[in-house]
């Protein structure tokens, strides 16, 4: 599956051409990344999807009923995609980076439009937040198509998907790693300093020297859909190492005794902002376990 647009797919079939489709009936709900069985429809040009594969690991979130929607499916990457403009949100980026772990699919951060100038102070701590903890942190100007190198290295081989805020520039990067446009893109509102949603599907574009990436569209907010209030502390990596030292295997890391996660944000090995984003998303998943 490459592209999903509401009831209507596009395939990439074995020999590499690509045909639309549509579902039988209302239960399957494939998504970009799925591996399909589909049939040709005599006399059509698309194709009939008669099942969706299983699935290596999903992206999710929870829908405004507490339900998991799945929006994208067995990928080996997550590059979340911020910059200064439009203003970032760090929470956001944190909880697609714990989405990425919770998948176990290899994370990275690119913080684009250097062309504008040195990053805020906020942004900079934030960056070396992320790299301290281990993460691949590129700094980059789709406007200028500078540097690629090391996203296309990362990406080599494997199936990526790009997320973040809207205007944050996801489809320009894509349309600089493919060296064509193909992908619509705008401007950030003046007025508001908020991105336009130019994305509204999700699609995925083949890399020249290997490898797949998925546009996505923008969010105003990301949240992973955690059935286990206890996966959150797995998915931020430093808390689940410090953890280990607690003195209670189900420890939360919020009001019980001896604690090593408290312990590491209080001497500020661990960020106050990283932990404060924890509280938050283990508060969300314990709402949403008991909807």
């Amino acid at each position: 599956m490459i592209a999903t647009f509401g009831r209507r797919f596009a395939l990439a079939l074995a020999d590499g051409s690509e045909v639309p489709a549509r579902v039988k009936g209302r239960r399957l709900e494939p998504v970009c990344g799925d591996l399909v069985d589909a049939v040709p429809l005599p006399n059509e040009p698309d194709w009939m999807i008669v099942a969706v594969l299983p699935r290596e690991n999903e992206l999710t979130r929870p829908d405004l009923r507490g339900r998991i929607e799945v929006l994208a499916a067995n990928l080996d990457a997550l590059i979340v995609v911020t910059a200064d403009l439009p203003s970032p949100d760090w929470f956001i980026v944190d909880r697609y980076l714990c989405a990425a772990e919770l998948m176990r699919a290899a994370p990275a951060v690119v913080f684009n439009k250097i062309d504008l100038g040195k990053p805020q102070a906020s942004s900079e701590r934030a960056l070396e937040e992320y790299r301290a903890i281990g993460y691949p942190t590129l700094r980059m100007s789709a406007l200028e198509g500078t540097p690629l190198e090391a996203l296309l290295a990362f990406l080599e081989g494997r199936r990526g998907i790009f997320v973040g805020q809207s205007g944050v520039g996801k489809s320009s990067l894509i349309n600089r790693l493919i060296e064509r446009s193909v992908l619509p893109t705008a401007a950030v509102s003046a007025k508001r300093r908020e991105g336009r949603h130019t994305t509204v599907s999700s699609v995925q574009v083949a890399l020249p020297h290997g490898g797949a990436v998925i546009d996505s569209p923008g969010v105003r907010d990301y949240a992973p859909a955690v059935t286990d209030p206890a996966d959150v502390a797995h998915g931020y990596r430093e808390i689940a190492e410090a953890a280990r030292g607690c003195r209670f295997a189900n420890c939360r890391h919020l009001r019980e005794p001896q604690c090593e996660v408290k312990a590491r944000v209080a001497t500020g090995s661990i960020s106050a902002r990283r932990y404060e984003s924890y509280k938050r998303l283990l508060a969300l998943g314990e709402r949403l376990s008991r909807a």
